[in-house]
């Protein structure tokens, strides 16, 4: 296995003048081994449905037709709202293949986070799971640029005003030629967790994946080599399930597993087992579920050869139980919606350290930078930045160009993520000045959740933080000054959670709501989280010294 120092020193991206999602990740390998299985999808202990890059191409190509037949463009917007499936992969590259943008969004938004990120991002088609479809029925109305909703699974008459996808399909031809595209041209817009205001677009250029090229290779161990397989309980709509394993596998030839089930432990170990897994995506909240349901009889037929971990940190006995059940050693990475998997590690190739996410991944430029905007000596804290230009960067945030310029210090992008750097490189990750929650996985803004709070009748004023949980990391946990004529009461608690969970998803609620009389503001009238970050970090040690969490 080649060295860190080794991999380093002789990389040098060389990206192409042409390059399009839509060919890389599918049309290559169609033309080469039309026959060859990329997409798996789990179906229970009997049964699996596979879909050949052959098809893969056909069908998003007669997708796409179908769009351009509709009206979509370069440059137009196209939400998916889909679940892990077929139907998911055939959509966006339909959308890359016609030059369009996709905006992946999750399906467990409520009405009021879906009908933001439609609205923000001026999408004129979506492709929605038929479950969906109340929900953007419900928006519609205030969204002017949607002009077609495309339902997957629904089998629609023609005069029910929206369009089937199975028919649409069926219908249309798979001639179409490809507009072409850079690697520097807009592809697709993840939206990121709202910070100090609600969220935004980031834009991403069809390089996105090429960028992530280097990293999953490094993360996964000279990834792939022969029987590789991989899977990731993260839904593809986020950065980590879409980027950290997807798109990237598909363009190296690696069968992509997936199951449309919610994420259960025991399930979990089924599905690799069944499926031959060798690789897995999996957040530390998700290993921590496995090894607390782990037994001799589920680990006895997994296949694994690689871990790889993010999104939140890896606490030492997790990282120490992988090593000791399943036989290897979990690769830590980092990175965010803006600029993904930067940092990493890789025990075959010699980076790996107990309380390290590990060192900069080969082609991306890391560094630790102080207040002002220039590295840090080495065991000093600072922020970690970034320097461009890099492939996995965004373009910037869609039509927000002051947002852009002040992710900005020179030619360094700033993550607003603190940590130290030591001697050796080893990064060492010590929180966040940005208040983001991180919850299973997942990365929670408390603006929107706050913004969501205050738009209950009862709420007054409201403070959202994370409390720190064993099993997810953090729960979300708001504070709220009722409204008056309102009295706080556990029925009042429960009503607000309900209120926030049905307007925007299941992850962002808050679990825990405590009243109180007042905030405590600055001068200039913000909500000094700080004092209630403080509060509910000693609430969980006073838990944990009860016996009680």
């Amino acid at each position: 296995m080649e060295s860190y120092e080794s991999l380093r020193s002789r990389f040098a991206w060389n990206l192409p003048d042409r390059y399009n999602i839509a060919a890389a990740c599918a049309d290559v390998w169609a033309t080469r081994e039309p026959d060859r299985i990329c997409l798996i999808e789990d179906r229970g202990p009997f049964e699996a449905k596979t879909m050949s890059y052959g098809e893969l191409t056909a069908l998003s190509r007669r997708l796409a037709s179908a769009m351009a037949a509709g009206g979509i463009a370069r440059g137009d917007r196209v939400a998916i709202v889909l679940p892990q499936s077929f139907a998911t992969v055939v959509a966006h590259l339909a959308a890359y293949r016609l030059g369009a943008i996709a905006v992946p969004l999750a399906m467990r938004f409520g009405p009021e986070a879906l009908a933001f990120r439609l609205k923000a991002a001026g999408v004129k088609m979506a492709v929605l799971h038929r479950d969906g479809l109340a929900t953007f029925d419900a928006v519609r109305s205030g969204l002017p640029d949607l002009e077609t909703i495309v339902v997957v699974g629904a089998e629609l008459d023609r005069g029910h005003g929206h369009l089937d996808f199975d028919r649409l399909i069926a219908e249309a031809s798979a001639s179409i030629a490809d507009i072409p595209t850079g690697p520097h041209d807009p592809a697709l817009i993840i939206f990121t967790s709202g910070t100090t205001g609600p969220p935004k677009g980031a834009l991403h250029g069809h390089r996105v994946v090429l960028g992530h090229i280097p990293g999953i290779r490094f993360h996964h161990e000279d990834y792939p080599r022969p029987g590789d397989r991989i899977w990731t309980p993260s839904d593809w709509a986020w950065a980590g399930g879409l980027l950290n394993v997807l798109l990237p596998s598909l363009q190296l030839g690696v069968p992509v597993v997936f199951s449309d089930e919610r994420f259960r432990p025991e399930e979990a170990y089924a599905l690799m087992a069944r499926q031959g897994v060798r690789n897995a995506f999996l957040p530390a909240t998700a290993l921590r579920m496995l090894a607390a349901a782990a037994s001799e009889e589920a680990l006895a037929d997994l296949t694994l050869r690689t871990v790889a971990s993010a999104g939140e940190s890896l606490p030492a006995a997790t990282f120490h139980w992988a090593r000791q059940a399943l036989g290897l050693t979990v690769n830590e990475f980092y990175g965010q919606t803006e600029c993904n998997m930067v940092l990493g590690s890789s025990a075959a190739h010699g980076v790996s350290r107990a309380g390290a996410i590990g060192k900069a991944v080969p082609g991306h430029a890391v560094a630790i930078l102080g207040e002002d905007g220039e590295p840090v000596p080495a065991g000093m804290p600072g922020t970690i930045a970034i320097r461009a230009p890099d492939p996995v960067m965004f373009l910037g945030y869609w039509q927000d160009p002051a947002a852009t310029a002040g992710k900005f210090c020179g030619e360094w992008l700033l993550t607003g993520d603190q940590a130290v750097m030591d001697a050796d490189g080893y990064v060492a990750f010590l929180g966040r000045d940005d208040d983001i929650i991180t919850s299973a996985g997942y990365r929670i803004g408390p603006g929107e959740v706050e913004s969501c709070l205050l738009s209950h009748p009862a709420v007054k004023l409201a403070a959202v933080v994370g409390k720190p949980d064993r099993l997810r990391t953090e729960i979300v946990k708001a504070y709220v000054v009722p409204m008056e004529g309102s009295t706080a009461s556990e029925a009042l608690a429960a009503e607000i959670q309900g209120f926030v969970r049905t307007r925007l998803s299941a992850h962002e609620y808050p679990r825990e709501i405590a009243f109180v009389d007042a905030m405590p503001l600055t001068t200039s009238g913000k909500i000094v989280r700080r004092v209630f970050r403080e509060r509910a970090a000693q609430e969980a040690v006073e838990a944990d010294l009860a016996g009680t969490r």
